[in-house]
């Protein structure tokens, strides 16, 4: 079976990944494999709808949780 690699993920697209998948009880690897599985493009503009909708519900997802920006200036002020 084929496998992949994803370099240079995001972190908010991380995070969200890994929120869903822990709320789903499942793996990384097995959310990733499930929300590729829901949304299959069959055309170029198809696949860049795709990534608009992922891009918006990455925001609810993470939505209240302070940016790593934040958290660095934070605890700089200590």
């Amino acid at each position: 079976m084929p496998s992949l690699q994803i370099r240079d993920l995001p972190d908010d697209v991380y995070e969200a990944l890994a929120y869903r998948a822990e709320r789903a009880g499942r793996s990384l690897a097995q959310q990733a494999l499930v929300e590729l599985r829901a949304h299959r493009p069959t055309g170029a503009g198809e696949r860049v709808a795709l990534l608009e909708r992922i891009g918006q519900r990455v925001g609810p997802a993470v939505a209240g949780l302070p940016t790593p920006e934040d958290l660095v200036r934070k605890d700089r002020a200590r």
